[in-house]
């Protein structure tokens, strides 16, 4: 990991399901990459041979977590998560027309970078117990969610179809239930 002063040259990445987008800006700001690939383990390989041109690199993405960015921070760049609004509005500095593009996306996060990104924080890879932890806690989540849906549609179901058996349990999340 470098710190933004290290850095030489500076990527936007804008990230999607099936492919990626990447543009590279130099210190004065001049776009000397651009490319796209697929989220593949192939397409993987090809970022991280095209990406070694212009080490110490930053790379500016729109997230802090999921494959794409566990994916960055094993290449050899210094990853900068960006806020979904502030993104945005680096967007609308670059295009105020509102118009919506992938590379243009990727510019105005690599340039956005560029401008402001001594004050960001970077991401540090975490330790495989902590990485554990946060999928456990994310599912532990996610089941929660599950659980209270369900009660609710059984509420209103019951509501609906027998209105007394609703007062038969105050907490219709206990087994007894």
């Amino acid at each position: 990991m470098k710190t933004w002063n290290e850095l030489t040259h500076y990527a936007g990445f804008d990230w999607a399901g099936d492919h990626h987008d990447v543009v590279i800006v130099d210190r004065t700001g001049l776009v000397v990459t651009q490319f796209r690939f697929n989220h593949s383990a192939a397409g993987w390989n090809e970022f991280r041979q095209k990406i070694q041109a212009y080490v110490p690199l930053g790379v500016a993405v729109e997230t802090r977590c999921g494959p794409a960015v566990e994916e960055l921070l094993h290449s050899d760049g210094t990853v900068f998560p960006v806020q979904p609004k502030a993104a945005a509005r680096y967007r609308e500095r670059k295009a105020p027309s509102g118009v919506k593009d992938d590379l243009l996306d990727a510019w105005s996060l690599g340039d956005a970078l560029r401008m402001d990104g001594r004050t960001w924080r970077a991401l540090a890879p975490e330790d495989p117990l902590t990485q554990e932890l946060r999928l456990l806690c994310r599912d532990e989540a996610a089941l929660i969610q599950q659980r209270t849906l369900l009660v609710n549609q059984l509420r209103a179901a019951l509501r609906e179809y027998y209105d007394a058996a609703l007062q038969a349990f105050d907490d219709w999340t206990l087994p007894a239930a």
